[in-house]
């Protein structure tokens, strides 16, 4: 009779075939390998198979314009300039008809929208620039909505203007949470569209443009009436369109995985510069006188043809980033934000002509200014099969409020930072009701120093609290306005309302957090 053949080689046999006892151990060690091997592989593979059905969290893009007015876009009431794929974001998703910057003017706006504090705690609280380049940093351990992002596998990309610290210091963007950056560190560079370099991460960048002041006059003995005049003031690279091209390839490039782009575009601030066939657009539409450079920033040969024509782009090129996320099958998991960092430009200032395309609407008060038009912008949302087509909220909010909104949007309200101001609307945004915010703080401490607070249709302000050196303090009252019937705050009802001005005083008291960098002298003395 044959031996029987063993099940695994080594076991079984005569003694001829048979190893020792050692030999026994190997096999069954070599057995015991393969079996967790196998186990292994099979947990590895069960988890693999679980990761690819969570779902993804969704990708956040949020398009910052720049001095952009309420009455700008036609889905917010704008009859001169064409908005389309804005106003189809509109359609396509939620507007926010009391939404506020975090400042009225660029770089303290920024702060309120990165690290979610209001202006009586925020670190920057005024634009300052810095020799050689930038503006005045945030520290090195601010807690920003990109380092979130980052924390939680996000991959990040700014792509624009920055504003909160130059190329070698702590704010730097790519040291707060962004895995990318291309645009313009310093606001001051921002106000040419035609720069001889723009910053790609860390490495300067140059372009095909000549080097030419975006603070000056029409020369002496040039023809005004002569649109070759003004050519000077133009160069081969347009940066918003080198800056959204790379804000697509960064779409693409992590399609794959959850990303936060973030555009804080230059477009509409000054100066007044746009490609000629943005221009021809708006040729002959209305009357257009040039504009000589007498109010600062650049000569323009038809400067309200160029405003619009840069609005108009702008809007382009969000349309592009709509059609790109589509094309790669990302529609379903993409919120798309738009809003403006403060309101729009004093009348003429620059050139432009706030007053002919009412970009204020009804509102009072631009760019400087704690009165409504300074710092209430128009916002849209749009994430397909989450917030509801065609909505408006006129719920009160505020840019503090998008760093827990977001991240309660992805999944991950856990991470809020405790210390912030902010109030989640996801919420509203997802069609629940919602207790109405308690109040919106803001200070201002330039423009001869200001503070307002809303408290549901309440609106104080208060101004002269930051005068010059040298100028006696000399605050002014507390003004107080019923933004329900007075959208326009033209009706001062302090005087018929002294209840209301003592507590909303307590308020504005409260809210301020000294600030050894940002004073407001009244307060703070």
């Amino acid at each position: 009779m044959e031996n029987a053949v063993p099940a695994f080689p080594g076991l079984g046999g005569d003694s001829h075939e048979m190893n020792n006892g050692a030999s026994m151990f190997r096999h069954f060690k070599s057995f015991a390998i393969c079996a967790a091997v196998v186990a292994i592989a099979s947990t590895a593979h069960l988890a693999v198979v679980r990761a690819a059905e969570a779902p993804r969290p969704p990708n956040v893009i949020f398009v910052l314009a720049d001095d952009l007015g309420y009455g700008d876009l036609g889905c917010f009431g704008q009859k001169k300039i064409r908005t389309p794929f804005l106003d189809q974001m509109a359609a396509e998703g939620m507007r926010f008809t009391h939404h506020y910057a975090g400042s009225p003017v660029c770089a303290p706006s920024r702060c309120v929208l990165m690290t979610g504090k209001h202006p009586g705690h925020a670190f920057i609280r005024d634009n300052r620039s810095v020799p050689p380049e930038g503006q005045y940093p945030i520290p090195a351990d601010t807690v920003t909505l990109a380092r979130l992002f980052q924390q939680r596998g996000y991959a990040t990309g700014a792509f624009g203007k920055w504003g909160l610290g130059g190329p070698d210091s702590t704010g730097q963007p790519l040291r707060q949470g962004f895995n990318r950056f291309y645009g313009y560190n310093d606001q001051g560079v921002a106000h040419n569209y035609y720069p001889t370099y723009l910053w790609d991460d860390d490495r300067r960048v140059t372009l095909n443009n000549p080097d030419f002041s975006a603070h000056q006059k029409f020369p002496a003995g040039a023809d005004p009436n002569n649109p070759a005049s003004y050519a000077r003031y133009r160069g081969k690279d347009y940066s918003p369109d080198l800056i959204n091209a790379q804000a697509r390839q960064f779409v693409r490039d992590h399609k794959d995985q959850p990303f936060f782009l973030y555009v804080p575009t230059t477009v509409p601030h000054l100066a007044l510069q746009a490609p000629e066939d943005s221009v021809q657009e708006y040729a002959g539409k209305w009357s257009d006188p040039p504009y000589l450079g007498n109010h600062d920033y650049l000569p323009n040969f038809t400067p309200r043809s160029t405003y619009a024509a840069m609005i108009t782009r702008m809007d382009r090129e969000v349309g592009r980033l709509m059609d790109l996320v589509k094309q790669l099958g990302l529609d379903e998991q993409t919120i798309f934000v738009f809003t403006s960092d403060n309101g729009p430009l004093w009348d003429r200032y620059g050139g432009t002509d706030t007053d002919f395309f009412e970009s204020d609407g009804v509102l009072r008060g631009r760019k400087g200014s704690l009165y409504e038009g300074g710092f209430r912008e128009p916002m849209i949302v749009r994430w397909k099969g989450h917030v509801a087509t065609g909505t408006t909220s006129d719920r009160v909010t505020g840019f503090e409020d998008w760093l827990p909104t977001l991240l309660e949007l992805v999944g991950a309200a856990s991470a809020t930072p405790r210390d912030i101001d902010g109030i989640s609307f996801a919420p509203t945004l997802l069609g629940q009701s919602q207790p109405e915010r308690p109040f919106l703080y803001r200070e201002f401490p330039d423009s001869g120093g200001q503070q307002s607070l809303r408290v549901g249709n309440w609106k104080a302000i208060r101004q002269n609290l930051n005068p010059p050196r040298g100028k006696p303090l000399k605050p002014g009252a507390v003004e107080l306005y019923d933004l329900a019937a007075d959208p326009s705050e033209a009706h001062d009802v302090a005087a018929q309302h002294p209840a209301e001005v003592a507590k909303l005083s307590r308020l504005l008291m409260e809210q301020h957090e000294e600030s050894a960098v940002f004073p407001l002298r009244a307060l703070d003395e």
